[in-house]
């Protein structure tokens, strides 16, 4: 399966990206088909080499990468939607914020309410008759 990806050449601190042909699950750094363009990152330039060729591989359902897609939408060499390029990265919580946030939102309203009252009900020792006679009799002495 073939892509249409960026492969970068730049030097440290000076990014530049060439646009190539390459097989999708071939390491980015390594060999390529053909080389449709570059991109200049600091200036925003995007040079096509030949937009028929572009055009030809894009026709043949060739996939392009969020990012080339995205640049070349930019720069109206295709038309269509922008797609998101990347996703931020969720934040984990500790594991003690995750536990008191389940215990302080019980699910399902009410219903899940009532249980813990019973269960509260059923805690508590119910007294028994002997427990209050012992008690009558010791203010009398």
């Amino acid at each position: 399966m073939l892509t249409i990806r960026l492969q970068r050449v730049g030097t440290k601190n000076s990014p530049a990206f060439r646009v190539v042909l390459a097989e999708k699950h071939r390491s980015v750094s390594k060999k390529f088909l053909e080389v449709l363009g570059h991109y200049n990152p600091r200036n925003k330039e995007l040079g096509i080499k030949d937009k028929e060729r572009l055009n030809y591989w894009v026709a043949q359902n060739v996939s392009l990468t969020p990012s080339v897609k995205n640049l070349l939408i930019e720069k109206k060499f295709i038309e269509g939607a922008k797609v998101k390029a990347w996703k931020p990265k969720k934040k984990e919580q500790p594991k003690e914020e995750i536990k008191a946030e389940g215990e302080a939102k019980p699910q399902g309203g009410a219903e899940a309410q009532a249980p813990q009252v019973k269960a509260e009900v059923k805690s508590e020792p119910e007294p028994t008759e002997a427990e209050p006679k012992a008690e009558a009799q010791a203010p009398q002495a």
